[in-house]
């Protein structure tokens, strides 16, 4: 080989190995992750492929362009790359779980673009409900856009945006809804993920979230100390966190007919909690219930509450009666996100919220207090459980938070 040619070739080197550390870089361009499969088959990794990286790792990825009618990649990215990484379910079993990664556009300050890990709010529990498998006019469509111009909005403010499916979303395997530990480790995980996908970005990160993802970012929370120490995580926001789950279905019994709109909820809460006992759920419920449970593998939130599934059966009909709970009863109990958070915490709670009863927030409030949290604690005359996030006074109060913590 001649002096000039071994001289290009140290430039193409040394190019390739610069764009390692550029943010729009990435381990795919270096060729240190598998060749992601086309399709559906992009969410099924085997046990091997699995188990050849620690928690955080990323298994593949490809790149998603945006669309005007695209309901994955956001406007005002400039990339979006759809993740397979590697992390762990409560019982400590490896496994493998889908998210989206959306890099601001602009030059990076010095640092590198902070990050928020965004914990979404119920979809379902079937594969189609995922968020990274949303289109246009889809079954989870409006449970997941209502919420895009938020994250457009931190895209824009200069932040990196990621966004978990959580375990069992997209990817093989039961959903655990509202299974903290679950739910949170997944959301802690895609950090990490990202920061091996785009090594320059920063260290310091928020995590957010709504509703079931508001319970699920609060656990997180209190796990990324131990999960990702070498990150700064520098605090947790929720909307309407999902909280007091035991007590809540203490008052089911109670539920006529004018809370029919809550049955397909309390069914996939039921079904999960069953699923974290060791119970199957069709002991505890009624052969009406238990005749649609398999709905809940195959369709999302808004369908499960249509008339012709649940939404027309009344919660006090869900359970049979003489139904020994006891064992569902202490998931339930686990599920409640009183935690402690080294990092501060703002709970946001809309006064006019039906899903999610300002009654209950108050209370896990002052847990987390008691607790010794740092918490802010912002309510909102009249808005609802999705008004909290799309409400501009709402959204000018968090982003006012956010901008402090990642100053």
């Amino acid at each position: 080989m001649s002096l000039k040619n071994r001289s290009v070739r140290l430039l193409i080197l040394t190019v390739s190995a610069t764009a390692m550390l550029l943010p729009g870089a990435s381990l795919a361009q270096a060729g240190a992750m598998i060749k992601a499969p086309t399709g559906n088959a992009f969410y099924t990794a085997s046990a091997k492929q699995i188990k050849a990286g620690k928690p955080g790792t990323i298994i593949w990825a490809r790149q998603v362009k945006y669309t005007a009618n695209g309901r994955v990649a956001l406007p005002s990215a400039s990339k979006t790359m759809v993740v397979l990484y590697r992390s762990l379910d409560p019982k400590g079993k490896p496994i493998a779980v889908s998210g989206i990664i959306d890099l601001p556009k602009g030059k990076a300050p010095k640092g590198g673009f902070k990050m928020i890990s965004w914990a979404h709010g119920t979809t379902g529990a079937a594969d189609v409900c995922a968020p990274s498998r949303n289109a246009d006019g889809g079954p989870a469509d409006s449970y997941i856009s209502y919420a895009t111009a938020s994250y457009d909005g931190w895209l824009k403010a200069g932040y990196a945006v990621l966004r978990t499916d959580y375990e069992g979303l997209g990817t093989p395997g039961a959903h655990p809804y509202l299974n903290g530990l679950s739910e949170g480790r997944g959301v802690v995980d895609i950090a990490l993920a990202a920061r091996q996908l785009y090594p320059t970005l920063s260290k310091d990160w928020l995590i957010g979230g709504h509703s079931q993802g508001g319970h699920a970012a609060l656990f997180a929370a209190s796990l990324a100390p131990k999960l990702a120490p070498k990150l700064n995580m520098k605090g947790v926001f929720a909307y309407a966190p999902a909280s007091h789950l035991y007590e809540q279905g203490q008052a089911v019994s109670n539920l006529g007919d004018g809370f029919k709109g809550l049955t397909g909820l309390i069914v996939l809460i039921l079904n999960s909690a069953a699923r974290d006992a060791g119970v199957d759920p069709s002991t505890l419920v009624t052969p009406q219930i238990t005749a649609l449970l398999p709905k809940i593998e195959e369709v999302c939130s808004a369908q499960l509450g249509g008339a012709d599934i649940f939404g027309n059966i009344a919660p006090k009909d869900v359970l049979k009666a003489g139904a020994t709970t006891a064992r569902i009863d202490a998931a339930l109990k686990a599920m409640n996100p009183n935690l402690k958070i080294k990092a501060p915490v703002l709970i946001a709670q809309g006064l006019g919220d039906t899903t999610v009863f300002p009654s209950f927030t108050e209370a896990l409030v002052n847990e987390l207090k008691k607790s010794g949290d740092k918490v802010t604690y912002d309510t909102f005359t009249g808005l609802t459980h999705s008004g909290v996030v799309t409400d501009p006074a709402a959204q000018a109060v968090v982003s006012k938070w956010i901008k402090a913590r990642l100053r």
